[in-house]
C-alpha cells in the first residue's frame, strides 16, 4: 500500500542560532524577499497528462547497462526481500551502497561505516603558497591568511593532473569554496560591534575559493596537499574578477571604483558549484545580501539587503559594503563564477547571462549537438528554478583554441525560470502531506525564457533588467515558489535531473504561499528532492515531467516517502542540501540543519532498478557542523565539514567542539577523505 503523508511531526535539532547569524544574515528569520502572487496552477492546467504519460510514455528515459538499455521503473516499483535498514549486512544494497549504514548520532567526530577510513586532507589556515606561514590562530594576519587555505569549505571538485615527473596517477587538482567566515569561532576576544581592520582584513582573505594540488598515499589511500605548486591560488573578496556576457558594462553594474561596469573586487558566499565538461569549475555566489549595509527599498529590489548596519560592519573599512554610498555594488555580486584550474593567469569570470540570485549551485550538461545547459536554484523560500542553455557548441579536443573557445560558451544563450504544474486539482493539496487522488505527488512543468543575449522575454523589463534583477523577472512570468531550491544535478546515467528542496517552515503561513503538488506539506521542516525528465530527453527542452523522488524525514512518519522503497529500510534523512552522483548512478545526499536529532550527514540512494528509493547513510558530521561537497569517485568519497564547533554559544574561549585536532586547538573547518580499508570500490 502507499504510505499516506500526514502533516509532520515536530523534531528538536536544525541549525543553531550562530549559524544563521553568520552564514546568511539571518535569512530565515527576516521576511522572504518574494513577496508576489504568483498562483498555483494546477487548476489552469487543461488534460493534464496522467503520471504514467509524464513520467512514463511521454518522457522515456532510459539507463545503459551491462545488458542493454532499460526503462527507469514506476515509482511503485518495490524491493523484493525483507529486513532492516539500519541492519543490512555490508554486502546488501543497490551496488555502490553496500555498506552498513552510520546509525543517527551525535558524535563530535566525522563517523563513517565499518571496514572503511579516514583522512583529513586539508584544514582551514594550512599554508598553499609560496611564502605562506604555517597557520597560528593566535598570530594570524591578513598576508598569511591571503596564502593558506580559506575558511568554511563548501563545493569540492577534484580534477584529474596530468603526468608530472611520475606523480601524474597519484595527483589531482582540489578546487574548494570558501562561503563564509565565522568571526566568533576565529578570533579570541572577538566584539562583534568593533571589529578591528585586521580582523576584517582576514575575514576578506578567509573568503572565495583555493585551487590546491592534492597527492594520494598510495600505500593508505589518504590525500595530501601538494604545498607550493605552481597551479596552487587563492581567490579572496578582494581579489580580480571581470563580469562578462549580456550584462557587463549595464549601468547598473557601475561603481565609483569600477565605471566600466566590467571589473569587481572579490568573490563572496560561494556556496556549491559545478564541473564543466570542458574542465573548469563553477561557483554560486549565495547569500551575498548580507555583507552589505545601509539598503532601501529602492537599492535592495528583492535580494534582502538590511537598511541598517552590516553583522561583519565591514562598510566601516571600504565603502563599497556601504549600499547608500555605492548602489550598485551589491549587483556586481550573487552571480556564477567560472574558475579555470588549470591556468593560473585566467581571470575568473562573473557569467551575467547566468542571472542573478542567490546561487546554491551550477551543474552542466551537454545537448545532443554540444551546447551546454546549466542548472540553477535558488535558495530562500519561495524563490525558483532555473536553467540556461547555450547558444554555441563545446568544441572537442584540449588544445588552446578549443579551450579559449569553450571558456566563453556561458556568455551567450537563453535564460529560463521554472513553472511546476501539478496534474490534480489544488483542492486535494490541502498541505497535510496526504497525496491526491493519483496517489503521486507530480506533474508537468514549463521553462519559461526570461532573456537571450540582449532580448528580453519579459514584458517591461530590458535584457539588463533581467540579468541583474532575475529575481523579479522570475516573479514577473509567474515562476513557481520552491522550498528553498538548493542543488540541482542531472544524472549522467540517465539524463534525470534531481533538485534537493532544503526546507521551508513559512510554506502555508498566514499570508504565505500554501501548499502545492511541487511543495505539498505546509511547515516543511525537513524538505524533499525533486526528479524532473526533459520531453524527449534533451535537455534543451521547454517542457519537462516531475515527481517527487523522497520526501525527508524519519521513515517511522507516515509524511515521508522514499520512492516506493519500504521505508523501514531506509536510514532517516532530514533537510537535503548538496547532491552529487557515484560512478553506479546512486543520488549522495549532504543535509544541511537536519531536524532529526542527529548530526548532518551524507547519503547514498539508488535512483533506479528494484532498490530505487533504498538510501542509506554513509557518515556524519561532528558537533555543529554541515555536510558539503560532496565528490563521490569509485575509491574514494570527498567530503568538506563547514562550520564545526557552531553552537549557540560557542566562541575561540569556550569551544563546543574539539574536532579535527583535539582539545586546546582552535576548532578548524577542514576537507575530509573516506576509502575502504581494502582499497577497493565504494560500497561494492
Amino acid at each position: 500500500m502507499r504510505p499516506h503523508l500526514p502533516l509532520i511531526s515536530s523534531h528538536q535539532g536544525g541549525r543553531s542560532a550562530l549559524t544563521c547569524r553568520f552564514r546568511c544574515g539571518d535569512a530565515c528569520f527576516h521576511e522572504a524577499p518574494n513577496t508576489s502572487g504568483n498562483p498555483y496552477f494546477g487548476e489552469v492546467l487543461a488534460g493534464a497528462l496522467s503520471r504514467r504519460a509524464v513520467l512514463g510514455t511521454a518522457a522515456v528515459v532510459t539507463l545503459a547497462s551491462a545488458a542493454g538499455a532499460s526503462v527507469l521503473p514506476a515509482p511503485e516499483a518495490r524491493a523484493a526481500g525483507g529486513g532492516s535498514g539500519h541492519g543490512t549486512r555490508p554486502g546488501d544494497g543497490a551496488k555502490g551502497l553496500r555498506f552498513t549504514p552510520v546509525p543517527p548520532n551525535t558524535a563530535d567526530r566525522v563517523t563513517v561505516p565499518p571496514g572503511y577510513r579516514q583522512n583529513i586532507v586539508i584544514r582551514w589556515g594550512e599554508p598553499i603558497l609560496r611564502g605562506a606561514p604555517a597557520f597560528d590562530a593566535e598570530r594570524q594576519s591578513a598576508r598569511a591568511q591571503a596564502r593558506q587555505f580559506g575558511y568554511n569549505n563548501d563545493f569540492l571538485s577534484l580534477l584529474p593532473l596530468e603526468r608530472e615527473r611520475g606523480v601524474a596517477a597519484r595527483r589531482q587538482i582540489l578546487v574548494a569554496n570558501h562561503e563564509y567566515t565565522d568571526e566568533v569561532l576565529m578570533f579570541r576576544g572577538y566584539d562583534p560591534d568593533a571589529p578591528t581592520r585586521e580582523q576584517v582584513e582576514i575575514a576578506w582573505a578567509a573568503h572565495g575559493l583555493s585551487v590546491v594540488v592534492v597527492e594520494e598515499d598510495r600505500g593508505t589511500g589518504a590525500l595530501t596537499p601538494v604545498p607550493r605548486h605552481a597551479l596552487n591560488r587563492r581567490l579572496t573578496a578582494t581579489s580580480e574578477f571581470l563580469l562578462t556576457g549580456p550584462a557587463a558594462g549595464s549601468e547598473l553594474l557601475r561603481t565609483s571604483a569600477d565605471r566600466t561596469g566590467s571589473r569587481v573586487r572579490g568573490t563572496l558566499n560561494n556556496c556549491a558549484g559545478g564541473t564543466t565538461p570542458w574542465g573548469t569549475t563553477l561557483h554560486g555566489e549565495e547569500n551575498f545580501n548580507q555583507y552589505f549595509a545601509h539598503a532601501s527599498s529602492a537599492t535592495d529590489r528583492r535580494y534582502g539587503i538590511g537598511t541598517g548596519a552590516s553583522e561583519r560592519k565591514w562598510e566601516r573599512f571600504d565603502p563599497r559594503f556601504d549600499v547608500s554610498r555605492e548602489p550598485n555594488e551589491p549587483h556586481r555580486f550573487g552571480w556564477v563564477v567560472e574558475l579555470d584550474p588549470y591556468d593560473p593567469d585566467f581571470t575568473p569570470r562573473k557569467r551575467t547571462a547566468l542571472g542573478r540570485f542567490k546561487h546554491e549551485a551550477a551543474q552542466p550538461r551537454l545537448t545532443a549537438d554540444g551546447r551546454a545547459v546549466v542548472y540553477m536554484g535558488d535558495d530562500e523560500k519561495f524563490d525558483y528554478l532555473y536553467k540556461f542553455v547555450s547558444s554555441r557548441r563545446m568544441r572537442a579536443g584540449g588544445g588552446r583554441a578549443a579551450r579559449a573557445h569553450n571558456r566563453t560558451l556561458l556568455d551567450e544563450g537563453t535564460l529560463y525560470v521554472a513553472k511546476l504544474t501539478g496534474d490534480s486539482p489544488a483542492a486535494e493539496i490541502d498541505g497535510s502531506g496526504k497525496p491526491p487522488a493519483d496517489g503521486e505527488f507530480d506533474g508537468s512543468g514549463t521553462w519559461v525564457p526570461l532573456a537571450t543575449g540582449d532580448t528580453s522575454h519579459v514584458p517591461g523589463m530590458s535584457a539588463e533588467e533581467v540579468y541583474v534583477f532575475t529575481r523579479l523577472a522570475g516573479d514577473r512570468v509567474g515562476a513557481t515558489k520552491m522550498d528553498r531550491p538548493e542543488d540541482v544535478e542531472p544524472s549522467p546515467r540517465t539524463g534525470r535531473v534531481y533538485v534537493a528542496l532544503t526546507n521551508n517552515t513559512d510554506r502555508g503561513a498566514s499570508g504565505k504561499a500554501p501548499a502545492d503538488e511541487a511543495n505539498p506539506r505546509a511547515a516543511n521542516k525537513h524538505g524533499h528532492v525533486l526528479e524532473l525528465a526533459e520531453y524527449g530527453d534533451d535537455p534543451a527542452a521547454e517542457g519537462f515531467a516531475w515527481r517527487l523522488f523522497l520526501v525527508a524525514g524519519d521513515p517511522e512518519d507516515p509524511a515521508t516517502y522514499f520512492a516506493g522503497f519500504p521505508k523501514e529500510r531506509v536510514s532517516p534523512v532530514s533537510c537535503p542540501d548538496n547532491v552529487a552522483f557515484d560512478p553506479h548512478g546512486n543520488l549522495w545526499i549532504s543535509t544541511d540543519g537536519a531536524r532529526l536529532g542527529s548530526h548532518d550527514g551524507l547519503f547514498g540512494v539508488a535512483t533506479a532498478g528494484e532498490r530505487r528509493g533504498e538510501l542509506k547513510q554513509f557518515l556524519t558530521m561532528p558537533k555543529g557542523a554541515e555536510t558539503c561537497g560532496p565528490v563521490i569517485q569509485e575509491r574514494r568519497v570527498l567530503v568538506a565539514v563547514q562550520h564545526p564547533g557552531e553552537v549557540d554559544g560557542a566562541s575561540v574561549e569556550k569551544p563546543a567542539s574539539v574536532w579535527p585536532d583535539g582539545e586546546g586547538r582552535v576548532v578548524r573547518p577542514s576537507v575530509v577523505a573516506v576509502w575502504r580499508e581494502d582499497g577497493g570500490a565504494i560500497g561494492v
